[in-house]
């Protein structure tokens, strides 16, 4: 079951939880993990509150480009995402591996809260 986590938003799920960079980081988001290829616009690492920057699993820049956040491509970026993540079992494993010490929060620069990509590596992780 899917909810709304603490005052900075963030959809929160068994032990993984997605929230927006640009969203205060709060004690409750636990080990917090970029999973943005490209650094977030306007963003300090101070600010950023990161614990770990995992570029390499956020989507390849051709599908990301491609995309573009339209949420009519939605279905597709999906797919072809999840394609991606199969050939990244390592840095899976290793977020599983953060997720079974405690809280573990996916962070995030897109505005769209719904359709992105730590929505994704969720699903895959929790599926």
């Amino acid at each position: 079951m899917c909810g709304r986590g603490g005052k900075g938003g963030g959809l929160v799920s068994t032990g993984i939880a997605i929230k927006r960079v640009y969203d205060a980081p709060e004690k409750m988001d636990g080990f917090r993990v970029l999973v943005d290829r490209v650094w977030p616009r306007g963003m300090n690492k101070e600010k950023a509150a990161v614990d770990l920057w995992m570029k390499e699993i956020g989507p390849s820049t051709e599908l990301r480009k491609w995309f573009g956040h339209d949420p009519a491509r939605w279905d597709e970026f999906r797919a072809r995402y999840r394609d991606e993540l199969a050939a990244k079992r390592d840095l899976l494993d290793e977020l599983r591996a953060h997720a079974e010490k405690g809280q573990l929060t996916l962070v995030y620069s897109a505005r769209d809260e719904a359709h992105n990509q730590a929505v994704v590596i969720r699903e895959v992780m929790e599926g």
